[in-house]
């Protein structure tokens, strides 16, 4: 369920409403949707467990696309059979897993990552931060599933913000410089670009990792070259710049300030989950973070159990401006030396007063 914990003012930017069309394809096989304020949809009549058609699998994952997030109700008991194969309807179809396995996942499945504020039944404290799962990797997870196994009874929910809606909230002068932006991972070494548009939606769509960017990368403008131009064309190392420490510094805290302002401005929600709610995310269209009650303890919040499972993209999230997909963070400073090039962990901190992992 979904709490609405201030009062919003009036909207800086727009989130889709469903599509009618969607909405009449999905009531013919049963399902009742019902959109939240301001983004996600929960979805009510459905069991996982029987997959629906591929016209209703395309519905959903354009809402999806639009939305930010889907909430399959009253989906308690699922097996780790039941759950992966309900995961392999969307993006490229498959499961992308990389990371280890809590020795409390059902049978032990590779593919389930298992978070909870309990250290004896799952992961503590993953994902404190604004991030997309999956930053690490060139083909970004397309989606990634949150499965409430056990819904702790004083909240511990997930915050979403909308990241086109995010873009359009940005001032142009803004929007102009973070169109020029390259980000490096810190742990791998991929690029990224800061805004892409969303292969679904086309729209524009901010994208930044707060706990695992290493450097960011600045295409510098030329005279009488268009931001078409610039990602085309080819162009020399003296071309781009690295962000020094006070540019990534700016640039984080308003990123982190822009997806913060969702609240208020109509782009974000405060998801509290129900005990079986099974939550789809495309991860190409919304950022999340945990709140902060799903960290604490399980004595104080209850306990709360959640199993997550990416699924493979099927294309990369590729920078523009013809840079590589991977630039050694290990290796030689490029560009200019006053530029952040902070390899490992979670990378640039951007705030000292804040814990960062993901």
């Amino acid at each position: 369920m979904a709490q609405p914990l201030e009062t919003p003012r009036e909207p800086t930017s727009t989130v889709a409403p469903l599509n009618p069309d969607n909405v009449a394809l999905l009531e013919q096989e049963g399902l009742s949707l019902k959109p939240l304020d301001p983004i996600g949809v929960e979805i009510y009549g459905a069991d996982v467990r029987n997959q629906l058609p591929e016209p209703a699998i395309k519905a959903l994952e354009e809402e999806m696309a639009n939305r930010g997030f889907i909430v399959f109700k009253r989906q308690a008991g699922l097996s780790p059979e039941e759950l992966i194969d309900a995961c392999k309807w969307w993006g490229g179809r498959e499961i992308h897993s990389t990371h280890g396995v809590h020795p409390a996942t059902p049978g032990r499945n590779r593919h389930i990552f298992r978070c909870s504020n309990d250290g004896r039944q799952g992961i503590l404290g993953v994902g404190p931060q604004w991030h997309n799962d999956g930053s690490f990797e060139a083909a970004t997870f397309s989606h990634s599933a949150y499965y409430m196994a056990r819904a702790p009874e004083n909240g511990g929910g997930t915050h979403f913000a909308h990241q086109g809606a995010a873009f359009d909230a940005l001032p142009p002068e803004k929007q102009d410089l973070w169109e020029r932006l390259v980000s490096v991972n810190s742990a791998s070494s991929v690029t990224h670009p800061v805004v892409h548009t969303h292969p679904i939606s086309g729209r524009k769509s901010v994208w930044l990792h707060l706990g695992m960017t290493g450097a960011i990368i600045e295409r510098l403008p030329e005279d009488g070259l268009t931001l078409d131009q610039l990602k085309t064309l080819p162009a020399p190392a003296d071309s781009f710049r690295l962000l020094d420490e006070a540019a990534m510094k700016e640039l984080f805290n308003d990123y982190n300030d822009l997806l913060n302002d969702s609240f208020k401005d109509g782009y974000g929600i405060r998801y509290e989950y129900d005990t079986g709610d099974l939550l789809f995310i495309d991860n190409w269209a919304v950022a999340h973070r945990a709140s902060p009650e799903a960290h604490l303890p399980a004595e104080q919040q209850g306990l709360r159990i959640m199993d997550r499972v990416t699924i493979k993209a099927p294309r990369n999230l590729a920078p523009h401006f013809g840079l590589p997909q991977y630039i050694n963070m290990a290796g030689p400073h490029p560009f200019n030396k006053d530029g952040v090039w902070q390899a490992g962990g979670v990378g640039f901190r951007w705030k000292d007063d804040i814990r960062m992992q993901n």
